[in-house]
């Protein structure tokens, strides 16, 4: 398919892009807030044991050695913990920003101040929390809490959003949870450095959201280095982990013979990305829109963000695009190996005034994974399942810069101020030294 038959049909819509973030916001979630008030109200009393069913864990990075650890866990919808866990469903799904908040104001983090050097620890809370982000299901728990939930949501860019927050004077699992066998090996050998684990369990069919959650818990790693991770970090470092580990995979395959131009969008952002005979290069370029989430100035133009690497990849952690940056990696280098090829990839990134609020960078990964999937089907409003517009398909064009031009009437920036932000449109080769 030809590119200029590719985006048909996509013309934008300038008027609906410049409209205000506050008229199209949804505040459907803060009457939501108030139906989980209500529910606590049901369940807590006091200091009471709360019978739940935990699906993951939170830890946080304030004030970082002694950090904030605890179990993640819904009130009163124990029966569809799964549903509540962070992955790849929610985009099968189709969920809105709303849908995402809703499920993480139900979700209580019951918590307690641990020290993160905590090698082969398993008991007292720690042990517990170790035990649930293990165990290959949602593990039931009874909760001893110390104090009433508080309702205030905390957002971040990386993380999914976290729910209402409740001091924790215990938690003791109620079950014998099942664990699965390459989760035993790497926890049975205290010699594997992280790393190295990490690829184990990729190898082995488990997804960066599982590995991310083994992290986290300070269950990965040699012994005597065995810390918990924040999640925010632990998210990062599984998709740089995961995302090295395929770059070396793909390392000695043939290039690409077309250059190839995909499309997603999903939750408010549009994903373009252009895949170019070579040797592998990366490059995300992010256009966040006036009134848009980290842009909230409604005054100003778009604001523009880019990171990028060569051949041998990064040394350094990416700055501007965070963890954005590693999750879209990931999403491309899956194909490329899947494909048993290389390429130099661009990924531009729009992020219009739709997306305003952040649900974390799982929406990143999945939009881009999704991208080349044709029978990645999202279910729509209207019911059946479908898939996003062009996504699984792509268009040629008849080299790199054709693409970018190609594209410059989607782009809600100009190719001059491209080509001022990125690297890959300039021109300019990387040198391995800036790396």
């Amino acid at each position: 398919m030809r590119l200029d038959e590719f985006v048909e049909g996509l013309e934008r819509d300038e008027a609906a892009e410049r409209r205000r973030l506050a008229e199209e916001k949804s505040y459907e979630i803060t009457d939501y807030i108030d139906r989980v008030e209500d529910r606590f109200e049901d369940v807590v009393t006091g200091d009471s044991l709360v019978g739940s069913t935990s699906p993951s864990i939170f830890v946080g990075r304030t004030g970082y050695p002694d950090v904030s650890t605890g179990v993640l866990s819904p009130v009163g919808d124990e029966d569809d913990a799964a549903d509540y866990v962070t992955d790849g469903n929610w985009y099968q799904q189709g969920y809105s920003i709303d849908d995402v908040f809703q499920r993480r104001t139900g979700l209580m983090n019951s918590r307690r101040r641990s020290k993160v050097d905590v090698e082969d620890v398993w008991d007292g809370f720690v042990g517990a929390q170790r035990e649930v982000a293990i165990a290959d299901r949602p593990v039931d728990v009874e909760i001893g809490l110390d104090g009433r939930p508080e309702l205030d949501m905390d957002v971040d860019e990386i993380a999914a959003p976290t729910g209402p927050n409740v001091d924790a004077k215990s938690v003791d699992l109620t079950e014998n949870p099942y664990v699965p066998k390459p989760v035993k090996k790497t926890l049975e050998d205290d010699d594997w450095q992280a790393q190295g684990a990490m690829t184990y369990l990729y190898r082995r069919g488990f997804d960066v959201y599982d590995i991310n959650k083994i992290l986290s818990a300070g269950a990965l790693g040699q012994g005597e280095n065995r810390k918990l991770v924040p999640t925010r970090w632990s998210i990062t470092a599984v998709d740089d982990t995961i995302g090295q580990y395929l770059r070396g995979q793909i390392r000695n395959s043939p290039s690409i013979d077309e250059t190839q131009v995909w499309y997603n969008e999903f939750m408010g952002n549009r994903f373009w990305i252009v895949l170019s005979p070579g040797q592998w290069e990366f490059e995300l370029v992010e256009m966040k829109a006036p009134g848009s989430v980290w842009n909230p100035n409604t005054d100003t133009g778009y604001w523009m963000s880019s990171a990028s690497e060569g051949y041998e990849g990064r040394t350094g952690y990416v700055d501007e695009t965070a963890g954005a940056y590693y999750a879209s990696r990931l999403g491309v280098l899956e194909h490329l190996a899947d494909e048993d090829r290389q390429a130099k990839c661009i990924v531009l990134r729009e992020v219009t005034d739709d997306y305003w609020a952040p649900v974390g960078v799982w929406q990143i990964r999945e939009s881009v994974r999704n991208a080349f999937d044709a029978d990645a089907g999202r279910k729509s409003p209207a019911g059946p399942e479908t898939p996003p517009e062009l996504a699984g398909e792509y268009a040629t064009a008849e080299s790199f810069h054709g693409a970018i031009k190609g594209l410059g009437p989607q782009l809600p920036v100009s190719i001059a101020d491209l080509r001022r932000k990125s690297d890959m449109v300039a021109g300019l080769q990387a040198q391995l030294t800036d790396f």
